[in-house]
């Protein structure tokens, strides 16, 4: 299928994942959207389908599928870097794509705090950054689960499942705050 000459049309396409049935909507610009699970794949559809209205159920393009490839196997428990992935950002108020920015430099098994990435950005106010993070719409590829909160607190997740879907995903990445060796790490 051939997207539209201005590369505005919508397309979607949902997929298995070990999180259940996810969803991605892309258009001739790049990703548009990621649908993390509903409790049903229906729903997941219905999702995508209320947030990209006039979008069509289509077969990914390779470069397409090899993003739903990476995410896969992302929540599979394999390190994969998608900040390389075209996001399609029209729309998306300056700030949050500052934040989505520096939420893209966080490698799997990592976490940043809303308030790091708000020292980062020069903004006195981590609530900001936890509003451009609740309303992400490239979840997993803007890695929005890898911010917590201060003090070792998990902080929101506005996907379904809420912070228990965070805390699933933290868990399948075995994050942690910084780079320095886990009591399991010093073990022969």
């Amino acid at each position: 299928m051939q997207d539209h000459p201005s590369g505005r049309e919508v397309f979607y396409t949902l997929f298995d994942t070990p999180i259940g049935v996810c969803g991605l909507a892309w258009n001739g610009r790049g990703v548009v959207g990621v649908q993390l699970p509903e409790d049903d794949a229906d729903r997941t559809r219905g999702r995508l389908e209320r947030r990209f209205s006039g979008s069509s159920n289509a077969t990914p393009p390779s470069h397409i599928q090899a993003v739903i490839d990476d995410v896969v196997a992302l929540l599979k428990g394999e390190a994969r870097d998608l900040s390389h992935v075209p996001l399609e950002m029209d729309g998306v108020p300056e700030l949050h794509r500052r934040v989505y920015e520096v939420a893209l430099g966080i490698p799997p098994g990592r976490v940043l705090t809303y308030g790091d990435i708000a020292s980062r950005l020069g903004i006195d106010n981590a609530r900001l950054i936890g509003q451009a993070l609740g309303k992400n719409p490239f979840p997993i590829i803007v890695p929005c689960h890898r911010v917590v909160a201060a003090g070792g607190k998990l902080g929101g997740f506005s996907a379904h499942g809420g912070g228990q879907t965070k805390r699933r995903l933290l868990a399948i990445e075995d994050a942690r705050r910084d780079d320095s060796p886990t009591l399991f790490d010093l073990m022969p």
